[in-house]
């Protein structure tokens, strides 16, 4: 990951850090201690901006994506009582394939081997969903099986 410092007269300093495919977030830090924050989408393209935070915002949501608040588990590190199965939420895409299938039909634990354990749709949950149950498209699916398996069924749905 490289950053790119840079000075703007009479205005502060610029920090670039590179993401990924070429993407960079942009960050302008004031003298005056305000912070405006860009997504500029490759190398040559024009910035967009984000959103901008004062200096205290800034700080506090510093110290969050430090890790300060949570310290998120590193999941190639951990053992959990599941072995080596995970538990992933997954978003169903507007226009997905599966959306409108029943879970019967769409044959995901053959697929993929990772087994549907709820249904999240809006404020409902489905837990054990059966069979006939229709996907739908904004439906998340709360879903177990190991880091393979749900991998493939992220393919499956699109994701």
């Amino acid at each position: 990951m490289t950053i790119y410092e840079t000075d703007v007269p009479g205005v502060g300093r610029k920090f670039e850090l590179e993401i990924d495919d070429g993407k960079r977030l942009v960050v302008i830090l004031h003298h005056d201690g305000k912070r405006d924050v860009y997504l500029r989408p490759e190398e040559d393209a024009d910035s967009e901006q984000l959103f901008s935070l004062s200096g205290d915002q800034a700080r506090k949501f510093g110290s969050i994506l430090e890790g300060a608040y949570f310290q998120p588990v590193e999941l190639d590190q951990i053992r959990v009582p599941l072995g080596e199965a995970i538990i992933e939420w997954h978003e169903v895409a507007e226009g997905a394939d599966l959306a409108g299938v029943s879970l019967e039909t769409a044959s995901i634990r053959e697929e993929s081997g990772a087994s549907i354990i709820a249904v999240q749709r809006g404020e409902e949950t489905i837990p054990n969903p059966p069979p006939d149950t229709r996907i739908r498209a904004g439906d998340t699916l709360v879903t177990l099986g190991t880091r393979e398996e749900q991998s493939a069924l992220a393919s499956l749905i699109g994701v």
